[in-house]
């Protein structure tokens, strides 16, 4: 395993001296925005995770070695060459052909839970495509298989946001609204879904330490949480899905596509309320990782 992983010091030291940690997914760098976007919204993650006590850890793949804590240049080249999207699925696949790519939710909570981080950051949830009910995200999933907890806001706007929650329920996967009652939608701060409410960082880590603990859940756990900003842009949604359509865009390219060309039709409005959303989540979940360590949570991997 070692000569396909590789830990930052920083984060190797905090995991060491059980210090919070919060790992970071790298799909929206390599996939997700426009390059230069792409390394603003990963800086801003960043400090954002540092500003909240806590050591930030992209991951990602690297020519074939999966890293969990990307340097400025692994980020840079994320965002400015070709690379791949990878799920959970695909880790075993980028790696034997060392290929270098940007993990999803899906990968990136494979990942840090097998190195014993409990917390992960992203945007939007993936979850399940419109018009297409049997098209469900490899993060749906995993969430069902690993005791990773995801802070985001809420599925992507370009998703059946409604069908997306109802597979959450039925498979059991518990999602709870920071400071709100009410699922997000990405750019959308209110899908008219209700979510269970907690009000702090220690509500919800209490919250936590009964499911893991006398209830004993061993599933992800979501942690929705409003967008800073919330956008109408439902017209420009059906315009860039009505494009995907014609243009017969399947699979893993789908989102990718519809995000490009979300932010093409809304002048990049999409993209500043994007970087502005990962943000907030990534200092929210900083705050989750300080709490759970509070509540003397043992770290349990097997890649450190």
């Amino acid at each position: 395993m070692k000569d396909i992983l590789e830990i930052a010091q920083d984060v190797t030291c905090a995991l060491n001296h059980n210090a919070p940690v919060v790992a970071l997914e790298s799909s929206v760098i390599a996939n997700g925005l426009p390059p230069e976007s792409a390394v603003e919204a990963a800086q801003a993650m960043e400090d954002a995770v540092r500003e909240s006590d806590s050591i930030p850890a992209i991951t990602g793949v690297i020519d074939g070695v999966i890293k969990i804590g990307l340097s400025s240049d692994d980020i840079r080249r994320l965002a400015h060459k070709s690379a791949v999207k990878v799920s959970s699925r695909d880790l075993a696949h980028v790696v034997s052909r060392k290929l270098s790519g940007g993990t999803t939710v899906s990968a990136t909570a494979r990942l840090a839970a097998a190195a014993g981080i409990s917390v992960m950051a992203t945007g939007g949830l993936g979850g399940v495509h419109r018009g297409c009910p049997v098209d469900i995200s490899s993060d749906l999933w995993e969430l069902t298989r690993v005791p990773t907890v995801v802070v985001c806001s809420g599925p992507k706007a370009v998703l059946d946001v409604a069908a997306t929650a109802e597979w959450l329920e039925t498979h059991c996967v518990n999602v709870y609204g920071y400071q709100t009652d009410t699922l997000p939608a990405f750019y959308c701060g209110d899908s008219g879904l209700e979510v269970p409410r907690v009000e702090d960082a220690a509500d919800f880590g209490a919250m936590v330490k009964l499911l893991r603990g006398s209830l004993g859940v061993r599933s992800g756990i979501v942690l929705v949480v409003q967008p800073p900003q919330s956008l109408d842009i439902a017209a420009d949604i059906e315009k860039a899905l009505a494009e995907s359509e014609a243009l017969r865009i399947k699979g893993k390219d789908v989102t990718p596509f519809l995000l490009s060309k979300v932010a093409e039709l809304t002048g990049g409005r999409s993209v500043a309320a994007n970087i502005a959303l990962l943000r907030k989540n990534a200092r929210v979940a900083g705050e989750v990782a300080v709490e759970l360590l509070r509540e003397d949570r043992r770290r349990i991997g097997f890649m450190a």
